[in-house]
């Protein structure tokens, strides 16, 4: 058992150094995870329907798990091809692009969730 529990705790010491990194070296994964903690404000003080809180929020752990695997896309093709070529080039914006997709459609669901919530606590002011 001991074997297994310290197999878990190498496991969850090495997600949480692969975390660490990512907000040290990546700007882009650092303004994502302020975005997070804004929809997890959000989440906590509106009065949501339970679908629109687990909506919102996996839609915030999708995008930052996509932008954590973009990251290491990035990385693992600048280590097998470290010259730019155009194959890492197109690699790499394909990526991105998909992040940006993921990131443009939750931020519309986050809109159309928050925005009536937020006008009808502002009009009651």
């Amino acid at each position: 058992m001991k074997r297994f529990s310290t197999g878990l705790t190498n496991s969850f010491r090495a997600a949480w150094r692969g975390i660490m990194l990512a907000i040290r070296n990546e700007r882009t994964f650092r303004v994502m995870l302020a975005a997070a903690f804004l929809v997890i404000a959000l989440v906590s003080t509106l009065p949501l329907a339970t679908a629109e809180r687990l909506t919102l929020l996996l839609l915030t752990g999708f995008v930052l798990v996509l932008e954590l695997l973009n990251t290491m896309v990035e990385r693992l093709v600048d280590l097998l091809k470290p010259r730019l070529s155009a194959y890492v080039r197109d690699v790499k914006d394909l990526m991105a692009a998909a992040v940006l997709v993921a990131a443009g459609f939750a931020l519309l669901t986050a809109v159309l969730v928050f925005a009536p919530h937020i006008r009808a606590l502002l009009s009651s002011l």
